[in-house]
């Protein structure tokens, strides 16, 4: 018997139905249910033999999706409903206890909340690799030289291992997200019910340790309309993304005949349907390209929900797709990333050459001038004008003559051309954080030790 008088419009079904993309819950909804009739059994609301019914066929259920062999009914709205179905199948009547004390919204909050504490372990993990290749890499170039840029202008040289390093602390950082994205999904939302609690007398914690859950809703209201950890996830990993694209960028432009500071390998790269001499950096390109996608994702899912009145909502189905395609996205490029750093190969003469240009030591001059006593505005003004005389004269700044030195302040001599020898300026950044050896060394422990 319906409340309907007349079957669905077919075009409603097709947006109504998410049967095409939530089957990816089926695993934690069938774990879900194993808990939740073993929770009925134990409140003595089912008895003892219809949770083993229930039981066995939840483990045939979990055999099909495993093996495919699982059979979608034109019927099947969703994967709660199919697994549902399956289990009446299987166990007949029995199979309808199922869903006691428990409604679709409180069990798809639920299901949603197990993939997302699933997939930001996933982040997690991926990123710790990402961040152990990185640091190798620091390691095995650890006083390379190169330039360091600002506005994509030479500014100050660095070296290899520090710039490799900057991109380690920004995946530590994501990491830390998406341990707090777990940490949101903390609360048990099953048990809920539809939005007011259930009218049985249901052992939620009960449920909740079964499922690996650190306690239960407060609220049963909050507890079905709740998808913040939904957003969370969605924010780590649109940063991350971002995180990515920078990396990407940077491949692009090192790998270029004009920088010429490093190599993707083939397995990376792509050629070109024309040109035979092309060697082509699209991961990298892609890497750039998925950002902004992961981050609509996010922007679309403060749409859908920014004002939703209490409590569940049909448009809270578009989280799913949001969700889903963010994660799928989001560790392809994490494994890339992975895989162009694994393999990639960085030329040290080029990256040597292009940080042996004097002019980015220009600030190290007017820090020499402000140790002999010059406020460092006058001493940028000194400097910009030794520059400019260099430049005018086709010289480099150690070529100008002391004479010449004397000219633009009198507190320049010999030391004026110590600062300039090959290294000197990369040396002299010895405050915290900054990339003399000395200081890259504890940069290394201090990555190690955060990432065990």
């Amino acid at each position: 018997m319906s409340r309907f008088a007349e079957p669905q419009h077919d075009d409603f079904r097709r947006l109504n139905d998410s049967i095409g993309f939530d089957r990816r819950l089926a695993p934690f909804d069938v774990e879900q249910s194993r808990a939740h009739a073993s929770m009925l059994a134990a409140s003595g609301i089912i008895a003892g033999s219809e949770r083993d019914e229930l039981h066995r066929a939840l483990d045939r259920v979990q055999r099909e999706l495993d093996d495919g062999s699982f059979t979608f009914s034109a019927g099947d709205e969703d994967i709660h409903m199919a697994i549902e179905r399956r289990v009446t199948e299987l166990a007949g009547a029995v199979g309808g206890k199922l869903h006691t004390a428990r409604s679709r919204n409180d069990q798809v909050a639920t299901d949603m909340a197990m993939y997302v504490r699933a997939r930001a372990g996933d982040a997690a993990g991926a990123l710790a690799g990402l961040a152990h290749t990185l640091i190798e890499l620091a390691e095995r170039h650890l006083d390379w030289p190169l330039p360091g840029y600002t506005h994509l202008q030479r500014a100050q040289p660095v070296y290899l291992s520090h710039h490799l390093l900057a991109y380690v602390w920004m995946l530590v950082r994501d990491r830390e997200r998406f341990r707090l994205v777990t940490d949101a999904t903390a609360l048990l939302p099953l048990g809920a019910g539809a939005l007011a609690g259930v009218n049985f007398d249901t052992d939620r914690r009960l449920v909740a340790d079964a499922l690996g859950f650190q306690g239960v809703s407060a609220n049963s209201i909050d507890a079905v309309s709740n998808r913040d950890f939904v957003l969370d996830y969605l924010a780590a990993a649109a940063t991350c993304a971002t995180h990515l694209s920078r990396l990407g960028a940077e491949l692009v432009l090192f790998s270029s005949e004009e920088f010429g500071f490093c190599e993707l390998s083939d397995a990376w790269s792509s050629g070109s349907s024309i040109m035979p001499q092309k060697k082509n950096p699209d991961a990298a390109e892609l890497l750039r390209a998925k950002a902004p996608r992961v981050a609509g994702h996010l922007v679309a899912l403060h749409g859908v929900l920014h004002g939703l009145p209490l409590t569940y909502n049909k448009d809270m189905q578009e989280d799913k797709e949001h969700l889903f395609d963010t994660a799928d996205t989001l560790e392809l490029c994490l494994s890339a990333a992975q895989g162009m750093m694994g393999s990639i190969a960085f030329k040290r003469d080029r990256m040597a050459a292009a940080a042996a240009d004097e002019l980015p030591a220009a600030t190290d001059i007017a820090d020499l001038l402000v140790r002999r006593g010059l406020p460092f505005r006058e001493a940028h003004g000194v400097v910009a004008g030794l520059v400019r005389a260099a430049l005018d004269a086709g010289k480099s700044l150690s070529g100008l003559a002391p004479d010449e030195l004397a000219a633009h302040s009198p507190l320049l001599g010999e030391e004026y051309y110590a600062v300039l020898r090959d290294g000197a300026w990369l040396e002299a950044k010895v405050s915290e954080g900054g990339t003399s050896l000395a200081r890259v060394r504890e940069q290394l422990e201090q990555a190690r030790a955060c990432l065990p």
